[in-house]
């Protein structure tokens, strides 16, 4: 639309044009004009009044966004897009087609536009968005911009309202008119806008608006038609009947589709808030009296070991945290190691974290510093820290200089010694006094944590120790059936322990009766659930106080107690809109991340961060421990950390972590040497294939070192994972460099799982394709190794000889070479088992010689003695 007077003159009353004028009356203002308005401005006929507000409604479009700052108007950052959960809502007009043949233009134009000026109101009522008229139809979104718990429910209530209220309008027709409403809940894109003026419209990508437009088409006039998702979503808050499965055009398989029918009987709603204080253990009796049990005898010396099991948010970690503060005041040592999903390649990630927070170690400490602190911390345990010191200094990649005599060590024997001295500082511990272990969620243990869980568990056997081992379901547990180990699966509460830890929320004052029925109903048991739904409900202000209870202040406001942690999630996340920023960038980061590290990310001076940080704490989302700049944050709980990092378009995340990479690399180079896997991390989810290739490279050959071979093997993997996209473009990974990786993979591989292993062959097996260009002779052989000895423990003869035949002729081009006389043996062993006695002594005696004469020590070191006992044997 040009102007108010180009308007006039399309609607055929230009004569109005300069009152309209002379009263300031523009674009703006005209959508906001009312009858008695017009009458003010001199419109004084019954029909031009009518005609001008017709066309006004139709312009409600533009005109709502103006009247309605909810409608699509979204927060700044939106053009950007976000991932989340949208219940979208499509509502047509029914018989408009056969209508606008009946009728002239102008009337049809005033039914849409009284048909949309009906709906419009109900839907803003509702908080919902309108995203576009279209004609006769009506796109409309909950959840967006700002979400609720239950935007659901709030789509439907709206369906149903509108269907009566269309149903109830009078017009120039004389049959009642109807709509037909379809409503899809899931995961979209909301995008940039596209169009201007009137079509403006948010862009959303997904499933639902389609799915939303196809249930439409199978409603009946009147009726609400509602997917899958969103009858789950819902739950017993509306009657439905099963409409059974229907293919629907752009849809593979059938879908299921439901009827609205009405509202419940038994329906409560509820405005949602957000945070509150932590809250204590409640129930869980007869698991409590066997844990207690087994305290009991492991504290009078015979060490138990109790394994508890149970859902994400099912309470794990509260049923520890209870353990700790029922023997809060008896006398006892306690060891907290808690692992991670982003380290569970790093090897003794948790054990490392529990010794810098025993010690106390600051990231400004100089070396001496941490050394003293770390020697403090091993006195209480041992007195052989000068000799325990440096293999935790190590393990903590603190320099230690000229104070201790270097580590002359392999890494095995290094990583060996490290493991057998953690447990002596269990043990030292032990001897002073009982001790209790906590080690949770071992569903994210790196492969040597596990392996210090199997000699813990071996060593309290007779020792004053309970330990304490949490992880989800999913995660195989390899120390059942042992005799001092006691599973304790976590189940979901029942109605009465719900209700007590509601009470406990709330400070001890009930909530109202059928607030405290929908918390039961909707919570389905699991702790997590239920304090998230709490928190929404005690701050929204429509509870007050009242003695030992609560009371509504006046009737149920629209919004429902959360139907899951996502929703009520992303609905404290849109209340603390300026601060989601600074969530996603926490979130990306990992669970846990420092005052240092996402100020660095974020670049935002100190005092809006610390502000923003404090809100955060505020609010429950985050726990701090220390002081910034020190200061260390960890997301409540992981499915918390999840749903705020995958509100992150996919795109957005790349930049956020490269970002991330980078100012480890150059700001925390002593955090990313001692853990260049999380650079590689990092690198990889920002799609930087050639440079996380290099620093995976770095985190398995840090790991070999450590002699921590399992970690070793899944950072080459990763490493191949990254170089196999990119592999035609030589110059970021050439095909020597890949042959390396893979190489190493296999090393690695067979010292963790031994060369029987079927990956430990495939590894083996694939780097022989690639070598099959490469003129590197030492890798070639290196290949012919790994490849012999899956055959040898494998006992396949044939391809046993195959391999060392061909290992030997290549070792033989570098004539007198170690290798050779690996090869040589190799051969040897083949003929062996061949029943070659004779050939097999020559080669024997070739191998002998040739390491005798070797200036490779550690070659001759490794393999001369087996070499020499294995000819001795044949000989004899």
């Amino acid at each position: 639309m040009d102007s108010v007077v180009d308007w006039l003159t399309r609607l055929g009353l230009p004569q109005y044009a300069q009152p309209f004028a002379e009263n300031d009356v523009d674009l703006e203002v005209l959508a906001t004009l009312t009858e008695a308005d017009l009458r003010e401005l001199g419109v004084a006929s019954f029909g031009h009044r009518r005609k001008i507000l017709s066309a006004i409604d139709a312009l409600r479009p533009s005109a709502a966004a103006v009247a309605r700052p909810e409608t699509l108007a979204a927060p700044a950052s939106s053009d950007s897009g976000e991932r989340r959960q949208l219940s979208v809502m499509f509502c047509d007009l029914v018989g408009s087609t056969a209508l606008s043949t009946r009728l002239d233009p102008e009337e049809m134009r005033e039914i849409i536009a009284t048909y949309q000026a009906t709906c419009a109101p109900i839907i803003a009522e509702y908080d919902g968005a309108i995203a576009k008229f279209m004609g006769d139809g009506i796109l409309a979104y909950f959840g967006y911009p700002r979400a609720h718990e239950d935007d659901a429910e709030r789509a439907v209530h709206a369906a149903l309202a509108m269907s009566a209220a269309v149903g109830r309008l009078q017009t120039s027709v004389r049959e009642p008119l109807n709509v037909r409403v379809g409503i899809a809940t899931g995961l979209v894109v909301v995008g940039h806008r596209i169009g201007e003026g009137a079509a403006q419209e948010q862009a959303v990508v997904g499933d639902a608006p389609n799915l939303a437009a196809r249930l439409q088409s199978l409603a009946e006039p009147g009726a609400v038609v509602i997917s899958a998702s969103t009858r789950r979503l819902i739950g017993n808050s509306f009657q439905v009947r099963s409409l059974g499965l229907h293919d629907l055009k752009g849809f593979s398989g059938a879908i299921e589709a439901w009827c609205v029918q009405g509202i419940s009987n038994s329906e409560t709603r509820f405005d949602a808030a957000q945070a509150r204080q932590q809250i204590g253990f409640v129930g869980r009796e007869k698991e409590s009296a066997l844990l207690l049990d087994r305290l009991s005898t492991a504290w009078r010396g015979a060490g138990q070991v109790v394994l508890i099991s149970g859902e994400a948010g099912i309470g794990k970690s509260r049923y520890a945290a209870w353990l700790a503060e029922h023997v809060a005041q008896q006398p006892h040592a306690r060891i907290r190691y808690q692992c991670s999903p982003y380290h569970n390649q790093s090897a003794l990630y948790p054990v490392v974290r529990q010794l810098e927070r025993s010690a106390g170690l600051q990231t400004g400490d100089e070396a001496d510093t941490r050394l003293e602190k770390l020697e403090g911390v091993l006195g209480q345990a041992t007195s052989r820290v000068a000799e325990i010191a440096p293999l935790f200094a190590s393990l903590l990649s603190i320099p230690f200089g000229g104070r201790y005599l270097p580590l002359s060590l392999s890494a095995a024997q290094q990583r060996r010694l490290t493991l057998a001295a953690l447990v002596e500082q269990l043990e030292g511990l032990a001897r002073r006094s009982p001790v209790l272990v906590m080690f949770e969620d071992a569903h994210w243990a790196d492969a040597t944590s596990l392996e210090l869980i199997d000699l813990v568990i071996e060593a309290v056997k007779s020792l004053p120790v309970l330990f304490l081992i949490t992880f989800r379901p999913e995660f195989e547990s390899p120390w059942e059936g042992l005799d001092n180990v006691t599973r304790i699966n976590l189940g979901k509460l029942d109605q009465s322990d719900v209700e007590a830890l509601i009470v406990r929320m709330t400070g001890g004052r009930r909530l109202p009766k059928e607030v405290m029925q929908q918390i039961v109903a909707k919570t389905d048991g699991v702790p997590l659930f239920i304090e998230e739904f709490t928190k929404t409900i005690e701050e929204s202000g429509i509870l007050v106080a009242d003695g030992d209870h609560y009371r509504l202040d006046g009737p149920l406001p629209p919004l429902a107690i959360p139907s899951t942690l996502q929703d009520s999630l992303m609905a404290r996340l849109d209340r603390l809109s300026p601060l989601k920023e600074t969530v996603q960038t926490g979130a990306a980061i990992g669970r846990e991340f420092s005052y240092a590290m996402i100020q660095a990310v974020m670049g935002q001076d100190q005092n809006t961060l610390l502000l923003a940080l404090a809100q955060l704490e505020g609010s429950g989302l985050l726990f701090r421990t220390g002081s910034p700049p020190d200061a260390r944050y960890t997301f409540k709980h992981a499915l918390l950390q999840d749903a705020a990092y995958e509100s992150l378009l996919k795109s957005r995340r790349q930049p956020l972590h490269r970002r991330i990479a980078e100012r480890l690399r150059d700001q925390f180079a002593a955090t990313a040497a001692a853990e260049p896997e999380i650079v590689a991390h990092h690198l990889t989810l920002a799609a930087m294939n050639g440079t996380a290739v290099e620093w995976w490279g770095k985190a398995g050959d840090l790991a070999i070192r450590r002699a921590a071979f399992a970690e070793a093997a899944a950072h080459f993997r990763k490493a191949i994972e990254n170089a196999d996209p990119i592999a035609d473009q030589s110059a970021s990974v050439p095909l020597a460099a890949r042959l390396k990786l893979q190489l190493a993979y296999g090393q690695a591989l067979m010292h963790a799982s031994g060369w029987i292993a079927d990956l430990t062959i495939a590894a083996f097996a694939r780097a022989r394709e690639m070598a099959t260009g490469i003129d590197n002779r030492s890798e070639r052989l290196a290949i012919y190794y790994g490849l012999w000895g899956g055959s040898y423990v494998r006992g396949e003869l044939a391809a046993m000889r195959e391999i060392a035949e061909a290992f030997l002729s290549d070792a033989r081009e570098q004539k007198g070479s170690p290798e050779e006389g690996v090869a040589h043996r190799a051969v040897g062993e083949s003929c062996w088992f061949a029943g070659d006695y004779a050939k097999a002594r020559d080669h024997f005696e070739h191998a002998v010689t040739l390491y005798n004469e070797s200036k490779h020590a550690s070659l001759a070191q490794v393999f001369g003695q087996d070499i020499g006992m294995a000819a001795s044997t044949r000989n004899h």
